[in-house]
Formats: C-alpha cells, sequence, structure tokens
C-alpha cells in the first residue's frame, strides 16, 4: 500500500518531529478556561468560558501563543452551566457546535424571529451555514462540553 505525500507547508518545512510536536499538540488539562473569551460572557444567561485549541475561536483573542496557529479552521471547546448560553449571531464562516458530554439546545432563526430548537446530546451536531442566524443554550440540569469549529475567511 502507498502513502500519499504531499510536501511540508512552508512553516513546518525545516522543523524536526518533536518541534512539530511541540507547537502542534495541545492537551486539554494545558488549556485555561477563558470566562471573559466574549463581551456578552458577562452577562447572566451568557456566561460561558472557552477553551482555545486552534487559533482564536469567534473571541478575538488573536494573541493566544498558547493554541496551535489555525490554517483554514479554528477549534475551541466551550463549557456551559445549565441557564446559559449565547446571543443569537451570524458569522460570515460556517460554525460548528459538536456535542461532547451533556446536552446542548442549539438554535436556528429566520429573519422574522421564527426560531427552530434542536435539542443535540453526545456526538452530535450542527453545522450552522454562512448568515443563518443561530446560537444555543443549555437547557438540561447538567453542564455541557461542546466542540466548535470556526471557519477562516
Amino acid at each position: 500500500m502507498s502513502i500519499a505525500r504531499h510536501p511540508r507547508a512552508a512553516e513546518v518545512a525545516d522543523l524536526s518531529l518533536e518541534e512539530i510536536a511541540a507547537r502542534y499538540v495541545a492537551r486539554f488539562r494545558d488549556r485555561k478556561a477563558d470566562w471573559a473569551a466574549f463581551e456578552d460572557a458577562k452577562i447572566e444567561g451568557f456566561k460561558r468560558a472557552q477553551h482555545r485549541f486552534i487559533g482564536a475561536g469567534g473571541s478575538g483573542k488573536h494573541g493566544d501563543a498558547a493554541v496551535i496557529p489555525p490554517r483554514g479552521f479554528t477549534l475551541s471547546i466551550m463549557y456551559v452551566e445549565p441557564g446559559q448560553g449565547n446571543a443569537a449571531h451570524t458569522h460570515e464562516v460556517e460554525e460548528v457546535f459538536f456535542v461532547l458530554q451533556g446536552h446542548l439546545t442549539a438554535f436556528i432563526q429566520d429573519e422574522s424571529g421564527r426560531r427552530l430548537d434542536i435539542r443535540l446530546g453526545p456526538w452530535e451536531c450542527i453545522a450552522c451555514p454562512p448568515g443563518v442566524i443561530h446560537g444555543y443554550i443549555n437547557e438540561s440540569l447538567e453542564p455541557v462540553y461542546f466542540q466548535v469549529m470556526l471557519g477562516l475567511k
């Protein structure tokens, strides 16, 4: 069986495997819960913590040296306690919510305000296309951890 070979990206072309691993491996135990990643996270009902792995996600915290540099997408883990969530919003790029632990009510909404709630459990996801109003709330009695992937422009 042959293995496809592609040239290394310029930023890793001259790095050893150890150097690549040091820069491109991120562990949850090393991530800090950022309760101020989003401006509205200070408001009751919108409190949530972001654990950044690849890029800044939607936080705008692009100077975080602890994250893996993004190329085509960002990846974060969100921690949301019961009764908390985020406000309806849109992006110019696709955003994915993938539940790891717990239950999350994601929603999509049209311009008239009509909203469709989608309850997600572990190993379930929603992909929100660019420009579609969306958000989430934890309506369960337990905290939820979920992965967020956000495309880059």
